[in-house]
């Protein structure tokens, strides 16, 4: 069962990546862009993810996952109960995010980094 501490320190760990609060939510970006989102409770987690992915990963675990709200279906943006997801599976979850808005640049070097993935 995964919670916000474990993907917090990673958050801001990540190579340009920064923590805000927005309307008591907490957020990470990189620069402008918002790659991952807590509700208010910290229950839900939204996090960027190929539009064109997305009905396969809601399909194949509507346990877990879940589409945005109709309003957010234009974004690259997905939804996840955090107590459904294992600790290493929310810190991919997020990895995978962050190179959605990082230069590829940054992405490699992370993997060269990190050869087994996000601890």
């Amino acid at each position: 069962m995964a919670a916000v501490e474990d993907v917090r320190a990673l958050g801001t760990e990540l190579e340009r990546s920064y923590p805000v609060r927005v309307r008591g939510r907490l957020k990470f970006r990189v620069g402008q862009l918002v790659y991952v989102a807590f509700a208010l409770d910290e229950s839900v987690m939204g996090f960027a993810f190929p539009k064109e992915e997305r009905e396969a990963l809601v399909g194949g675990d509507p346990r877990k996952f879940q589409m945005p709200s109709t309003s957010d279906l234009r974004f690259n943006w997905v939804h996840a109960e955090l107590a459904a997801l294992e600790p290493a599976e929310a810190r991919e979850l997020v990895v995978d995010a962050w190179r959605m808005v990082v230069p590829s640049k940054l992405a490699r070097a992370y993997d060269l980094a990190h050869p087994g993935g996000p601890g």
